[in-house]
């Protein structure tokens, strides 16, 4: 009785009860128009064909494409109205002028930095082709004079959190995916509610999908009478007609201007390991500190007046200049938006998988990925590169982990091994190659990181923590299982049939 009282009383069935409750509605006005039947299958032919034309015609991933057109030719009737409710990625022109002023402030405050020109000088043209990349599409300038320090586990990082905020004089800010009460997230709070009371400015944002089943529905208000001044990305709203394709996937934890934490956790227990769901959760996590830290400052202030609808000037909450480092190496912290039909995540992970000349490492929850993506790996691991990858053996999500499985066999056929994590679910999203560059980030290797979310991750150039990563990766690798070309064979032809069905629609899950 315990557990039906707390499901009646959480917003997510209410809101799939009203969303429910549209569609019988929606079909029984249908019903009503019987007479008019044949008006009606033309009208809806009609928006069919508009709907594949634009489809192909547009800008998005051939994937999304083909998944869409081939569900609209199946249901002919409903498939374009489908998509013009649930698919592509348009925006309002509300949502196009608040982006602008998104993008202006980001340019405004770190256009200056940009000097990649400099920094090839120093690390040589392949990786100034990197960096000049992230400058000119994303305005994510690289940096020096920047300690990284690597977690290989959410665990491990639990701690170092904990201390930073206690450290905090001037403002914390937060921004994930998931936040969920718990002893990870209570830990943080008490600490933010006690910081929030000395002054420190406190800024909380969490995504309200990914809060949808952990948080209720007026936390938001709940912090603010903490003290602690908090948004919600794209409230879910029980409307048909209300698109829900694009959230804020990324992970910051920032302190002053001076440190800052990123990577696959989320602000819940199963990210260290306090509440076990799919056996051990292998996650991964950095620490910034130094100069780079101002342009993940940036990046959450950007978001922060997108949900919030304002507009606020950034320079106060930059930190003065960080003391000079001997760590070594470069470090760019850098964000992708859905909005701006430039997918900065899948061509970050590309120019690294083509740059690789002996190895690309990495590990992923999802390998969910698109024809160009499964070439560049594929032509690497028949060019003689040593590329690896790691992915769950224990799934969090079983239509996709199917999904995962029916990439394998092109891959494994071209050279490439493949690795699942035995002892549960690996949500780390890290690449290292050639012990030269990495990746630390949120953006998995799927349609919805890639072109969906806003995402966000770390380029490491040269930097001593490389090698930190590299050596989680073998020791990774070691409890982990083989996929073999006789592994991929074995599957039941049905099995098969079911996964590369399941493919086809990838991008739409």
């Amino acid at each position: 009785m315990k557990k039906l009282g707390k499901l009646l009383s959480h917003r997510a069935p209410w809101m799939g009860g009203l969303i429910l409750l549209q569609l019988i509605s929606s079909v029984i006005l249908i019903q009503q128009f019987s007479q008019y039947y044949i008006y009606v299958s033309w009208l809806c032919i009609t928006i069919t064909v508009l709907a594949v034309v634009w489809i192909i015609g547009n800008r998005s991933n051939p994937g999304y494409k083909l998944g869409w057109v081939i569900l609209i030719l199946v249901f002919p009737l409903f498939g374009g109205i489908a998509y013009m409710l649930f698919g592509g990625n348009r925006l309002s022109r509300y949502n196009q002028k608040r982006l602008k002023v998104m993008q202006y402030k980001i340019k405004q405050n770190l256009g200056e930095e940009c000097r990649s020109d400099v920094f090839q000088q120093v690390a040589g043209p392949e990786a100034g082709h990197i960096a000049r990349y992230l400058e000119r599409v994303a305005c994510c300038p690289v940096y020096g004079n920047t300690a990284t320090k690597y977690y290989p586990l959410g665990d491990d990082c639990y701690d170092d959190i904990l201390q930073a905020l206690e450290q905090a004089e001037r403002y914390i800010f937060v921004e994930y995916f998931i936040i969920e009460e718990g002893m990870f997230w209570n830990s943080v709070l008490d600490v933010l509610e006690r910081k929030a009371a000395q002054g420190v400015e406190v800024r909380v944002i969490y995504d309200d999908i990914g809060s949808l089943f952990t948080l209720p529905a007026d936390y938001n208000r709940r912090l603010e009478q903490r003290g602690i001044h908090c948004r919600v990305f794209n409230r879910l709203v029980p409307v048909v007609s209300l698109r829900q394709n694009n959230r804020d996937h990324r992970k910051y934890l920032i302190v002053d201007g001076k440190i800052a934490f990123t990577g696959g956790i989320n602000m819940a227990d199963e990210y260290i390991n306090v509440k076990k769901r799919f056996g051990h959760w292998k996650d991964s996590a950095i620490r910034l500190q130094g100069d780079a830290v101002w342009s993940m400052t940036v990046s959450f202030l950007s978001m922060w007046d997108f949900t919030e609808g304002s507009v606020e000037e950034y320079s106060p909450f930059r930190a003065d200049p960080a003391p000079l480092t001997p760590a070594g190496g470069y470090v760019q912290p850098y964000s992708d938006c859905p909005w701006d039909e430039e997918p900065v995540g899948q061509t970050v992970y590309l120019k690294l998988i083509n740059r690789a000349r002996e190895y690309v490492y990495i590990t992923t929850p999802y390998l969910v990925i698109d024809y160009s993506t499964t070439l560049a790996l594929a032509s690497a691991a028949k060019s003689g590169v040593d590329v690896r990858i790691i992915t769950p053996h224990i799934p969090d999500k079983k239509t996709v982990f199917q999904v995962t499985r029916s990439c394998y066999p092109e891959l494994v056929e071209a050279g490439v091994k493949i690795f699942e994590y035995e002892p549960g679910f690996i949500h780390g999203k890290n690449f290292v190659v050639d012990d030269r560059y990495a990746t630390v980030g949120s953006i998995n290797m799927d349609y919805r990181s890639m072109f969906l979310h806003f995402e966000n991750s770390v380029l490491l150039y040269d930097t001593p923590t490389i090698q930190d990563i590299k050596r989680d990766f073998l020791e990774t690798q070691a409890v982990s299982i083989p996929i073999t070309p006789a592994v991929c064979k074995a599957v039941p032809w049905y099995k098969q049939v079911l996964r590369n069905v399941l493919r086809v629609f990838a991008p739409l899950l």
